[in-house]
């Protein structure tokens, strides 16, 4: 099984420095790539069950930008809400509070991949200043409608059963390595062996790294509950979609019709290529986000 990421070379090449910060009560630990005067500042919400880990193939072919990229709250190294549940509400109010508290102005761009798109959409509906959105993977309609809702109801009955059963014994069945690599071998599209292994790697490494049940449970009951179309209306800015043909989440004619609800959208979509653009397609991406960025640049 590969150690390391096929694409370290690149991301090695990229300065980067980790902090700490105190946002509504939370530890949140943030991670900055690039150098600090660059002329744009991306900030990378990941998605559900990761953290900063999974957008940094993503990074690595951005080597010219200013990236910040938190861990959720109560997920990978930051720490969860106390006073306030894990859903699309509180991580909204969370990620405006973040980027105020770093400085982040209206100039900012800010990039979420699937539950991340949600977020994202949500918060800059609700007042996050941001020059452009970029959406990798959105989530644009709901889970259960997607085009194997049925794997997505098995999730749900996974979920329920963390969630009925003694405190111990749901929470080691919502860590599951095995269950982990069901959801890893589901999602990954890709031929390439060597990559195949490294991204269940990844998902082994990192897909478990939630601080106990009630985040997790919290939300994935977000995730399923809400969707990018809720708040396409109140997004102003420019957005940039980033979809692939064989997502079982979403289908593409769900990505086109968010794409029309948007005022001002942009849809990219990237051929043979499943929910994990983030793995699969870095590059792909890397290149649209510089395109539509490049766009907004005078």
């Amino acid at each position: 099984m590969p150690k390391t990421s096929p694409y370290a070379e690149k991301l090695t090449r990229i300065p980067v420095r980790d902090a700490v910060v105190d946002v509504q009560g939370t530890r949140t630990r943030y991670w900055e790539y690039g150098t600090p005067d660059a002329e744009l500042t991306l900030v990378f919400v990941h998605g559900f069950r990761g953290d900063h880990h999974g957008l940094e193939p993503v990074v690595a072919h951005l080597p010219d930008t200013r990236i910040i990229a938190p861990d959720l709250p109560g997920f990978g190294e930051s720490s969860r809400f106390e006073a306030q549940t894990h859903d699309i509400a509180g991580y909204a109010r969370w990620l405006i509070a973040f980027t105020k508290t770093l400085g982040i102005d209206e100039t900012g761009v800010i990039v979420g991949h699937s539950f991340g798109s949600i977020i994202v959409s949500a918060a800059v509906a609700t007042g996050l200043p941001a020059t452009r959105v970029v959406l990798i993977n959105p989530i644009a309609a709901p889970a259960l409608a997607g085009p194997r809702g049925i794997l997505t109801r098995l999730a749900v009955a996974y979920y329920r059963a963390g969630a009925l059963l003694p405190a111990p014994l749901g929470f080691a069945l919502l860590r599951n390595p095995l269950i982990v690599r069901v959801m890893s071998e589901t999602m990954a599209k890709t031929r390439d062996a060597n990559l195949r292994r490294w991204i269940h790697a990844q998902h082994d490494a990192y897909f478990s790294a939630f601080a106990d049940r009630d985040v997790v449970l919290e939300a994935f009951r977000a995730s399923v509950s809400h969707d990018v179309s809720e708040f396409a209306a109140r997004i102003e800015q420019p957005v940039l979609l980033i979809a692939s043909d064989r997502d079982d989440l979403t289908p593409i004619a769900a990505q086109e019709s968010l794409a029309r609800m948007l005022p001002d959208a942009t849809l990219r979509v990237i051929p043979n290529v499943g929910h994990l653009i983030h793995y699969e397609a870095p590059a792909d991406a890397a290149r649209y986000i510089q395109e539509f960025v490049r766009g907004g640049v005078s």
